[in-house]
């Protein structure tokens, strides 16, 4: 009896913190709803044609590596942002500079990244996200550049509120560059993890009784009903430059076996048994993506249970 009525009150916070998450995601989806009306949508669209702008008055578009993008190339940046600047204001009126100037502005690509010389002492940072080889959005970062003595900082950007833009300037003080790439890695694993977990759900929504996930995509909670049991999945993202969660739990709830055990007799109901972890499961969803990893757990479901209900104890 103590063993049951334990269950029974886990089952009670177990369905008390269901309840809650699903309230916080519902105003996490109300707020994420408030805050891309209007304003952010006249934000992106101010960016990205100040940036077509900028790039339709380069000279030439130069490719670079991952070893040709430094702290170097980025003063040498700046250094252009300042002379532009300087030329506008001895001039007295940028309306009458001669187009040669703007003829001469360079613009870079690194990877995903295309960095372009703005107006005034600011440099433009877009960024280009995909999915499986597919373009996804489009994100803009504009770095002001105040003097050669000072580190740069982010003015404006259209990068979801909910990643760390602010706490990635403050851990990366020594390197501009590291600063401009970690902000990419950050874009597009959270980009990665989103088309994750909606090709999941087009793919095998009907199988899938519930799922949840923070903003960010960090957190990731779905239930697989099957006949025989429930299985829960939870999955984490600490480091959120990961595709791949570090932190997984997979449980197998006996779904016949517990139904019986609330209808019979007191005396019978002491067997009541507890969930089984599913390894295999862990470890598809630790090594492949999330939709490989769901085929990989389907797949394999029956045998697991099997196994484990039927050919031994629950480990």
């Amino acid at each position: 009896m103590g063993e049951v009525n334990f269950m029974q009150e886990e089952d009670i916070r177990l369905e008390t913190t269901r309840a809650r998450f699903a309230n916080v995601v519902k105003r996490h989806a109300q707020l994420t709803e408030r805050l891309s009306r209007d304003s952010d949508k006249m934000i992106f669209e101010r960016l990205q044609k100040e940036f077509e702008a900028a790039r339709a008055s380069q000279s030439q578009e130069i490719n670079l590596d991952g070893e040709q993008w430094n702290d170097g190339l980025l003063a040498t940046v700046r250094e252009q942002v300042h002379m532009e600047a300087d030329r506008k204001t001895t001039s007295g009126d940028a309306n009458d500079m001669p187009t040669s100037h703007f003829q001469e502005k360079v613009t870079y690509r690194v990877g995903n990244k295309v960095i372009c010389c703005l107006e005034g002492t600011r440099i433009g940072i877009l960024y280009e996200t995909s999915f499986a080889g597919e373009p996804c959005e489009l994100y803009h970062c504009v770095l002001e550049s105040k003097s050669f003595l000072e580190k740069m900082t982010v003015l404006e950007h259209t990068i979801p509120f909910f990643l760390p833009i602010r706490e990635v300037e403050n851990d990366l003080l020594s390197s501009n560059a590291m600063v401009v790439d970690h902000i990419g890695e950050l874009l597009q694993a959270y980009v990665d993890r989103r088309e994750q977990v909606r090709l999941v759900k087009e793919l095998y929504g009907n199988q899938i009784g519930e799922l949840y996930h923070s903003l960010p995509y960090h957190m990731i909670e779905f239930v697989l009903e099957d006949s025989d049991c429930k299985v829960t999945v939870s999955l984490r993202y600490p480091d959120l430059v990961s595709v791949l969660p570090t932190r997984v739990k997979v449980l197998a709830w006996p779904m016949h076996q517990y139904k019986k055990s609330h209808t019979s007799s007191a005396g019978a109901m002491g067997s009541q048994p507890i969930p089984a972890r599913l390894s295999y499961a862990e470890d598809a969803l630790r090594t492949m993506s999330l939709p490989e990893a769901y085929a990989e757990i389907v797949l394999n479901l029956q045998q697991a249970l099997q196994q484990m209900f039927q050919g031994g104890s629950p480990c």
